[in-house]
């Protein structure tokens, strides 16, 4: 067969990675730091918040939520649009919805509008994570793939540090400064609209799918842009071809990977969010100062940028499954010890260093899990449903782990064995995510064979 008939996925799957395509999987990085500078902005401005408006700390709990609420529903809603109308569009109108979000936050006049406009970014930031993982799985290459989407999802943490640096220059002159942050935010997220729009193509993998009006001519543009060679003619869809829909995440094929995936990262998001939410506070109840408090949630962020990276560097050459398997175990182990650490700060962030690892780690494994599982036609779609879902994960954490913490004390329990008995809960929902990856190889022969008869 000529060269230029080759299928350009195959080629893309097979072909040494070129600069382009590093260019886009730096792109899904910075895509993925907006999601942690926002989500830490909230909380870094919640004193602000609180003083301005007159909030109780239930009340400011319930502002905090908002952002996550838009992101669960953005991610299972906008995700299926991004199996329809394709990758790109989907980013650029979701960092349209995410500058304009963050924009009006910084000039809300009420709580309710604060509120309001916290769960339209959410929308923005849901549909551009379950996008976002597509992107990365379709422009990497099989043996890079592993690494791209951990390179990804490392970006959630160095979005945390940016903002932890941000809002200690911003906030420096007194928590009324609080919008300044989310006035940052908006800049960074349209400084991302031409950026994407110059650099980013379509994913080729959707455009030899879907075949929309003047396929191979976008094909061979999407190619041309990430420097690979064109190809003269798309293999036509035969009449007997399976025809996907996106609700066939639910269809006997996929229903048990959907919701063992959904079940891991729900899971996972519970012990992730304790440790990010709770932390600080944690550190403060031994007696650390609320200063050196913050700067143990700084060394989690460290942790898990490393934690990603190294799991990507590894996926190449273990086994995803186990490697993700084993590392949810260290994540459980992890939490557990932290719970009954003593109060002394070195010893305290070394093991949230480790927490941050092994808890980052997981989702890279997760979010790496989830773009090989679902086929093309519904990959959008299933990142978005087991994201948006999972995200309650978020939700749940910091009222779960604020709720046992009230019964211990209530009970007369001290302190450290609060902090144990709470860690030890919350460790064990990766203990919960790692036992539903171990039965993910239910219904694998299924699932393949049912991607291979939907490809071109």
């Amino acid at each position: 067969m000529n060269q230029s008939a080759v299928d350009p996925r195959a080629r893309i799957n097979q072909s040494p990675m070129t600069l382009m395509q590093i260019v886009v999987i730096a792109i899904t990085v910075c895509f993925s730091a907006v999601d942690g500078f926002d989500v830490l902005a909230i909380s870094v401005s919640g004193s602000g918040i609180m003083a301005e408006f007159g909030l109780s700390r239930a009340e400011l709990g319930a502002a905090l939520s908002m952002e996550l609420v838009g992101m669960a529903i953005g991610s299972i809603l906008l995700g299926g649009f991004a199996d329809k109308l394709g990758r790109r569009k989907m980013v650029l109108g979701c960092l349209f919805v995410m500058t304009i979000g963050m924009w009006m936050v910084a000039h809300v006049t009420s709580i309710t509008e604060l509120c309001a406009w916290r769960v339209f970014t959410g929308l923005g930031i849901g549909g551009l994570l379950s996008t976002t993982n597509a992107l990365t799985a379709e422009f990497s290459n099989e043996k890079r793939r592993g690494l791209c989407i951990s390179l990804m999802v490392i970006g959630y943490p160095l979005g945390g540090i940016i903002c932890g640096a941000v809002g200690a220059s911003v906030l420096e002159q007194g928590a009324t400064n609080w919008r300044d942050m989310f006035v940052v935010g908006a800049l960074v997220s349209a400084a991302m609209i031409p950026l994407s729009y110059w650099l980013l193509p379509e994913s080729v993998d959707w455009l030899t799918r879907i075949q929309p009006k003047q396929a191979l001519a976008r094909v061979n543009a999407s190619l041309k842009k990430i420097q690979h060679l064109p190809i003269t003619q798309l293999a036509q869809r035969a009449e007997s071809k399976v025809q996907g829909s996106i609700w066939d995440i639910f269809s006997k094929q996929l229903l048990v990977a959907t919701l063992l995936m959904t079940a891991a990262y729900l899971f996972q998001m519970i012990t992730f969010y304790y440790v990010l939410k709770w932390t600080p506070t944690i550190v403060v109840q031994m007696g650390i100062g609320a200063a050196s408090a913050a700067g143990v949630l700084f060394w989690v962020n460290v942790g898990g940028v490393i934690g990603g990276l190294l799991f990507g560097v590894l996926s190449s050459y273990v086994g995803l499954k186990p490697l993700t398997i084993g590392t949810l175990l260290l994540t459980c182990i992890a939490v557990i010890l932290f719970g009954q650490s003593k109060p002394d700060l070195m010893h305290l962030s070394l093991v949230a260093t480790l927490v941050g690892f092994f808890a980052n780690a997981g989702v890279s494994g997760i979010y790496t899990l989830v773009a090989t599982v679902f086929p093309t036609h519904v990959r959008a779609t299933g990142t978005g449903f087991v994201i948006g879902v999972g995200r309650a994960g978020a939700i749940i954490a910091p009222w779960l782990a604020g709720v046992l913490m009230q019964q211990g004390f209530e009970q007369g329990q001290p302190l450290s064995d609060v902090l144990a008995y709470v860690a030890l809960i919350m460790g064990l929902c990766s203990l919960v995510a790692c036992a539903a990856l171990i039965c993910l190889g239910l219904g694998a022969k299924k699932r393949q064979q049912y991607s291979t008869r939907l490809q071109v």
